[in-house]
């Protein structure tokens, strides 16, 4: 996604939004309903609102025609605006969860053998992919898995009565209304009304992509001229890898892999001294970047017995804490992360794509 709201035990809770399409809250306090205006208060500034996106949208291209069509249409929803403020919000400052407990749900066995069954299914288009992409099957497939449990969970909130009705609402207008504009550059380029149906954060089709993820980033996969990431499983897998090559994927490397720290490990030697400007929750667990070669000679291990190219920069984390299982986590990982900033996402997605492949 692209952007995501959801339930991860996050260590990521810095990423701007995290779409969710997790189960809601069985029941919301009084504090976290919506705002209770009287209707009629209610209704004509809700109107006022969007008169105000309807002139953004005219000037960043949408035609009257299609603002005159949909504009008189769009519903305050006030369900998707108690879903956001029920969501579960992590203090800075809070201690972060072991892994072991999120990966042993998430990729678990009935994910891993779906996946399997839908990597046998797809394995002639996804080759074509990975070819021209450089991004593997596998890694295609898990990202599917996690996003919407293989296309089975997609939602079913009207997209633009959904970003209209959090734009509407506030607290996160400037993202929400921006993306209200660009399903309504969607609308306006012909995309259907089933197009338009996702999660209550607006994230759509199967990759989960916001409107403006995929007005950026979808690719059709199969020469029909429509990037249709709800039908057709060709242009989603070909949109999840157009994404992950946009956000840096290397061809030919790992995104990481599992090893052993040796008890006499000085972890202090290789603390990084970056200061994230984005995701520094995520990112501040990462040691500095060093090469392979250089991971070797501090006695670091790969659990399987094969280790990448020398060459090639990695970072470790001790999600489990020392004496746990680590990883190395190459630039493609990185990758990952861009698609949700999340250290529990992206390796479970990791893992879940070594498991698909094997």
């Amino acid at each position: 996604m692209a952007l995501h709201i959801g339930k991860w035990p996050v260590d990521g809770i810095a990423a701007a939004l995290l779409l969710a399409i997790a189960s809601p809250p069985a029941a919301l306090s009084a504090q976290q309903s919506a705002p209770t205006l009287p209707q009629q208060s209610h209704s004509h500034a809700f109107g006022q609102y969007l008169q105000s996106v309807r002139e953004r949208a005219e000037r960043e291209g949408v035609s009257k025609a299609t603002l005159d069509r949909v504009m008189p249409t769009l519903t305050y929803l006030p369900r998707v605006v108690q879903l956001d403020r029920g969501q579960p919000e992590t203090p800075g400052n809070a201690a972060i969860p072991d892994f072991e407990p999120y990966r042993l749900k998430h990729v678990d066995a009935a994910r891993i053998n779906r996946g399997r069954a839908k990597y046998r299914e797809l394995r002639p288009l996804l080759q074509r992919i990975e070819n021209e992409t450089g991004v593997p099957e596998e890694v295609m497939i898990a990202i599917y898995g996690h996003e919407t449990n293989y296309g089975a969970v997609m939602g079913n909130f009207h997209a633009p009565d959904a970003l209209a009705s959090l734009a509407f609402e506030g607290r996160r207008r400037e993202l929400f209304e921006a993306e209200l504009v660009a399903v309504l550059k969607m609308i306006d380029r012909g995309v259907p009304s089933y197009a338009i149906t996702g999660s209550w954060a607006g994230a759509l089709g199967r990759p989960q992509f916001l409107p403006s993820v995929y007005l950026r980033l979808a690719r059709d996969g199969d020469g029909d001229g429509y990037a249709d990431i709800w039908k057709s499983e060709v242009d989603a897998m070909t949109s999840i890898a157009n994404y992950l090559l946009n956000a840096g994927w290397r061809r030919n490397e790992p995104w990481g892999f599992a090893v052993n720290v040796p008890a006499t490990f000085d972890r202090n030697s290789v603390r990084s001294s970056l200061a994230p400007t984005r995701c520094a929750r995520v990112f501040s667990r990462h040691s500095r970047w060093m090469r392979i070669s250089e991971w070797k000679q501090r006695g670091i291990v790969p659990q399987n017995g094969v280790w990448p190219d020398d060459n090639m920069q990695a970072v470790l984390i001790e999600p489990d804490g020392a004496g746990r299982t680590a990883y190395l986590l190459g630039s493609n990982y990185r990758a990952i992360l861009d698609y949700n900033c999340s250290n529990f996402y992206a390796l479970s997605v990791g893992l879940l794509a070594n498991e698909v492949r094997n």
